[in-house]
């Protein structure tokens, strides 16, 4: 005689427990890629940022030589340094996002745009990518791993 019931049979439409597990890893995987990408936009940023303070004088005249005023150099560092991290620990990473990338614009337009050179070409074409990726974290936010989502409960 069989134990078989048709009330223990398991309806084939349902999720199975092993998802759930599979679930839990796309999860991770999501948030986990969501914090490496914020850390490589703002790491760039942050090493530029500190690298300006150690060559202040050279940082200062290459500005000026461009037409920049030197005296927006503290600035510009403050914007980097600050701004590096308030994106690696998704701090009001919107608004961050959206200062960053027009900064990122505005130095491709100001510094790089000798288009019949080639690196600066492609330095200009750099900074408009980087644009792009924090044009996706104001479209997206900074993911769960982050402050603001913490704040947000």
């Amino acid at each position: 005689m069989s134990t078989f019931s048709p009330t223990t049979a398991r309806n084939p439409t349902a999720p199975i427990s092993a998802n759930q597990p599979k679930e839990s890893t796309v999860n991770t995987v999501q948030n986990v890629s969501e914090l490496a990408g914020r850390i490589l936009l703002a790491v760039l940023f942050l090493l530029s940022g500190l690298g300006k303070i150690g060559a202040y004088a050279g940082t200062a005249a290459y500005m000026s030589s461009l037409g920049v005023p030197a005296a927006l150099l503290p600035v510009v560092i403050a914007a980097e340094v600050l701004g590096a991290l308030a994106i690696i620990a998704g701090w009001k990473t919107r608004v961050t996002a959206v200062l960053l990338a027009g900064f990122s614009l505005l130095t491709a337009l100001i510094f790089h745009h000798n288009f019949g050179d080639q690196i600066q070409m492609i330095m200009f074409l750099k900074n408009a990518s980087i644009a792009g990726g924090f044009l996706l974290l104001v479209a997206h936010g900074s993911g769960p791993l982050s402050i603001d989502r913490r704040l947000a409960r």
